[in-house]
């Protein structure tokens, strides 16, 4: 923040954006990996602007874009609104978040924007020669996402075998795989198929000796390439090679004359697919409350959101969290509310203002 009071000059400069990748290091006393380390890599901006309008409509465009790519790129479904003042950044008028929800049951914040008003630029001295040729405080916004997101989509969409990976974002999206790879015309054939499939997609060819076919298929399962082809001497018999897809673990019989498409198709139907359970886990995992008993049942119970009114007030929110555990996550926008048990506050019964999500959070 500092250094905008260098840089800016006058609003001919506005808006300024300003976005950075850079490492972070926290003094944090429990550590979990990818999800709260001492050092992570982030992305961040920070922006300037003329009018209160302009710094609310980049927050909430931030919000959109952080959302579409989780959801679109990483298959996580979000769910988006505002933070409670007690939640939101310290010195922000107001933070906006998107929220996964873990197997567990347990919420992961997984990126916030926040519109900051005129607090830092006020406490930094940063101004600029307006329009009016005065000098103004611009309005500020922030917004970020790190390597936490890694850690989401390992969580919510690993398994037993290890890392099933979105083929949007794999770095690996098809593993060729030789059987019998010593047999005249296979080595060949692994590698033909994977020159055709390179022009569209990120393929490579397992051709290690002295490992099993088995042995092979386990070890990128662990590393959750979503497809997995294999081809020995029987299927180039039959012109054709098999498709074995990370996500369900289903083998496809699959012509060599139209193994491109058919790995598109497919690489488009696991992204879907992947989504589609996530969604799916969440909706299962997520409850409403009348009241505190009923909260703590359904928290206990079925760890997940819990969907609740809340009346506004701190002090509820404050004995919420001490009776169970669960935080408010976020406040969802106006299109996205319901109107819960006659709009009576979860644990005052008072009329309460707002639905919220809550859950115990990472």
């Amino acid at each position: 923040c500092s250094m905008y009071s260098k840089w800016l000059n006058s609003y001919r400069q506005l808006p300024y954006l300003y976005n950075q990748w850079c490492s972070v290091v926290r003094w944090e006393k429990t550590t979990r990996p990818f999800l709260r380390t001492s050092e992570f890599l982030w992305q961040e901006g920070h922006t300037l602007h003329e009018t209160p309008e302009e710094a609310q409509e980049e927050t909430m465009k931030m919000l959109g874009i952080y959302r579409e790519i989780a959801e679109s790129h990483l298959a996580m479904p979000m769910v988006v609104g505002r933070k409670s003042d007690k939640e939101k950044f310290a010195g922000a008028d107001a933070t906006y978040t998107m929220e996964a929800l873990m197997h567990d049951g347990q919420a992961l914040q997984s990126g916030t924007s926040h519109n900051l008003g005129q607090h830092f630029t006020k406490a930094f001295e940063i101004t600029y020669l307006d329009r009016n040729n005065e000098q103004s405080f611009p309005y500020h916004t922030s917004w970020g996402v790190s390597t936490r997101l890694i850690g989401g989509v390992i969580m919510v969409h690993g398994d037993d075998n290890g890392l099933v990976l979105p083929p949007k974002i794999a770095p690996i999206q098809v593993v060729v795989i030789p059987v019998a790879q010593h047999k005249e015309g296979v080595l060949d054939k692994a590698w033909e198929i994977s020159k055709t499939l390179g022009k569209d997609f990120r393929v490579k060819v397992d051709d290690v000796e002295g490992y099993s076919p088995g042995w092979k298929f386990n070890q990128w399962e662990m590393k959750g390439v979503p497809i997995r082809l294999e081809i020995g001497p029987r299927d180039i018999e039959n012109g054709q090679c098999v498709l074995a897809r990370r996500d369900t673990g289903e083998k496809i019989p699959v012509s060599l004359d139209n193994v491109s498409q058919a790995v598109a198709d497919l690489l488009t139907e696991i992204q879907a697919n992947l989504f589609d359970k996530a969604l799916k886990m969440r909706e299962e995992k997520t409850s409403t409350a009348a009241n505190i008993d009923e909260f703590k049942k359904n928290i206990t119970e079925n760890p997940g959101f819990v969907k609740a009114m809340w009346c506004g007030e701190r002090s509820c929110e404050d004995q919420i969290k001490e009776d169970t555990g669960a935080s408010i996550r976020c406040i969802p926008f106006d299109d996205e509310q319901e109107v819960l048990y006659e709009g009576k506050c979860v644990c005052c019964g008072k009329p309460a203002q707002k639905m919220a999500y809550f859950a115990r959070a990472y």
